[in-house]
């Protein structure tokens, strides 16, 4: 029961961390260097700023989640087992499986992107608005 609880607990801690990735890391730099530029033409220090500080902040919310991902595997005792094996031993055919199984985190970061295409597309059509000029 508690394995259960708490590898749920770690699902939903990451699908918040991929929304924060998608949504939350690009709008707070933007926001944030609104707030640096002190007019509507700024300089290249807010652009530079933004350009550096969404990558940088991605890769770390992206270790925070693979961090995660590997604590649910410990927790719910569904780690993947890497088995090495001789290159001799191998097939040389074309149906090799992939080199590792899928996990939690790949199957939420699928669902989110999945998630942000959708929103994207009903905002786009439905709620943007066009900006060609009207006569």
């Amino acid at each position: 029961m508690t394995r259960r609880f708490v590898g749920v607990l770690l699902i939903a801690v990451m699908a918040v961390g991929s929304l924060v990735l998608w949504i939350g890391v690009p709008v707070g730099w933007l926001y944030l260097a609104s707030r640096v530029a002190d007019s509507s033409e700024p300089s290249m220090g807010p652009y530079v700023m933004v350009l550096v500080g969404i990558p940088a902040t991605m890769i770390l919310v992206g270790k925070a989640l693979a961090a995660l991902d590997r604590t649910y595997g410990r927790v719910t005792r569904t780690a993947p087992q890497t088995r090495v094996q001789a290159p001799w031993h191998r097939s040389m055919r074309g149906d090799r499986r992939s080199a590792r199984p899928r996990s939690v985190l790949d199957v939420v970061m699928v669902c989110s992107v999945a998630l942000a295409v959708v929103c994207f597309a009903v905002w786009f059509f439905l709620f943007a608005g066009s900006s060609l000029p009207t006569t």
